[in-house]
């Protein structure tokens, strides 16, 4: 069993208020909701910052609580929400994020289950191929290397693994992405994991990177990584993805 919390912060530097953006005649934040309620969590709750994502949630129906303004990420967001409620440390919670309104039901279900099949893993995500060369040098898609055991090694916005034969004169000269993983931003804590990562202060590769998973891997956290099971689609970062998004749902 295990519950999903989906992170809602009002204000987005690219797209302000996008939670509440309107999507084929719904607000953004009601297709994550429905999202999540079609998989089998056994709770779904909206953790915010601004009344207004509270008034819009309470008219579809959602379970939304307010939590501080002064989160700095998603995770001390739903770690709040986990020592409000006190929940068990060994109680698992799905990270689902207020801009995933295309995220497959089954990918809510598959991460859950990867971290409840590892006990001794902390937090579960998942990964997808890297289906083109563009794919690869761009730093908005987050690439992860795993071990033989399916255990991330590192997270980056940088193009890994690095080809070498594949780029014989230099980076611009890159001809290989076969065998790149892209990171799903989906995750599954376990209770006592998340609040203890909560607790800790940005690492370096973290404010380097800004990549909050690596927090987590410099506290020697595991992580365990799985193939996802089908692509997500799109999320919604800027105004220039909403309509693509948008005719996606429209279908």
């Amino acid at each position: 069993m295990f519950r999903v919390v989906i992170p809602a912060r009002y204000g987005s530097s690219r797209l302000p208020g996008k939670v509440l953006v309107g999507i084929a005649g719904r607000p953004m934040i009601q297709w994550v909701y429905e999202r999540a309620c079609a998989s089998t969590a056994q709770e779904v709750i909206i953790a915010t910052d601004d009344l207004r994502v509270i008034q819009a949630a309470q008219l579809f129906g959602a379970d939304a609580t307010m939590t501080a303004a002064t989160h700095a990420s998603g995770t001390d967001r739903i770690a709040e929400v986990a020592r409000a409620r006190a929940w068990s440390d060994e109680d698992i919670i799905v990270n689902l994020q207020g801009d995933e309104p295309l995220m497959p039901p089954a990918l809510i279900d598959q991460v859950a289950g990867v971290l409840e099949s590892a006990p001794q893993a902390g937090i579960a995500t998942l990964a997808a191929p890297v289906e083109s060369l563009a794919e690869l040098m761009d730093p908005n898609a987050v690439k992860v290397v795993m071990d033989a055991r399916g255990r991330a090694l590192y997270f980056s916005r940088a193009p890994i693994p690095w080809n070498r034969d594949g780029a014989p004169s230099g980076p611009a000269s890159q001809s290989v992405f076969a065998g790149a993983w892209r990171h799903v931003g989906l995750y599954a804590y376990r209770v006592g994991a998340l609040l203890r990562l909560a607790a800790l202060g940005t690492g370096v590769l973290e404010a380097r990177e800004k990549l909050e998973q690596l927090r987590a891997l410099e506290q020697g956290l595991e992580i365990r990584v799985s193939g996802a099971l089908q692509r997500p689609g799109p999320d919604v970062n800027a105004a220039a993805d909403l309509e693509r998004v948008s005719a996606l749902l429209r279908r």
